[in-house]
């Protein structure tokens, strides 16, 4: 599993770097090619980048569905559980396992649906032509505008997204089932910072500045008169 979750990572963190960088360098070159520099304003409009924003929404797609599997598996997804909390911890437990379930279920029929949709859009013709069979009257199906990819490569993000958070769903159930415990992501938590206690105590009242709170007058000689 820890090499699943680590290649699920990288994925995402691959996709975002790479379509991040891919804007950046769109931007600046349709920026750098108005400027009238001699023969350098010609060299950047030679370079052709309009396949650039297709190829980002692309990456944002896969990431989006991955990222969604990942945030299955760290527990980042935002539910509404007040009733849930408020409930014995029996029923609190059918509540929870129903929930996840249904959250398999409803990913696996997604999964199934966008697997049947990738088939018929010209994977079924590209894996035939590939094993060297007949492809009859198979269509081969419709690329991109700009990228000319087949779109079955495209819209895989579906199935493969959407089936691996259907199974995360089930390994957080079974986890549930087995330990009792869900995952849980600390939103004040910063990977790689110590949240150890500071070596400090740093006393904000004693500090000779006016950018920190102090004691009031009127306070401190109400402590000094009392027994």
């Amino acid at each position: 599993m820890k090499i699943l979750d680590h290649l699920e990572e990288w994925l995402i963190t691959f996709l975002m770097a790479g379509a991040t960088l891919i804007i950046f360098v769109a931007v600046l070159h349709r920026y750098a090619a108005g400027w009238p520099i001699p023969g350098v304003q010609d060299w950047l409009l030679s370079i052709n980048l309009g396949w650039a924003q297709e190829l980002t929404i692309i990456m944002f797609v896969w990431m989006a569905k991955f990222g969604a599997a990942y945030g299955v598996r760290t527990g980042i997804h935002v539910g509404v559980d007040v009733l849930i909390n408020r409930l014995d911890a029996r029923w609190r437990a059918k509540f929870i396992i129903f929930g996840l379930a249904a959250g398999a279920l409803f990913t696996f029929i997604v999964a199934w649906l966008g697997s049947t949709f990738v088939w018929d859009n010209g994977a079924h013709h590209f894996f035939l032509q590939l094993l060297g069979r007949p492809v009859g009257d198979i269509p081969e199906g419709p690329t991109t505008p700009d990228l000319e990819w087949p779109t079955w490569m495209v819209y895989s993000a579906i199935p493969l997204g959407t089936g691996l958070m259907c199974f995360r769903f089930l390994q957080v159930m079974v986890n549930f089932i087995r330990t009792g415990e869900l995952p849980h992501h600390d939103h004040g938590h910063v990977d790689g910072l110590d949240e150890g206690k500071p070596e400090v105590d740093l006393n904000t009242f004693a500090l000779d500045e006016n950018l920190h709170p102090r004691p009031v007058a009127g306070d401190a000689a109400k402590k000094d008169t009392q027994p």
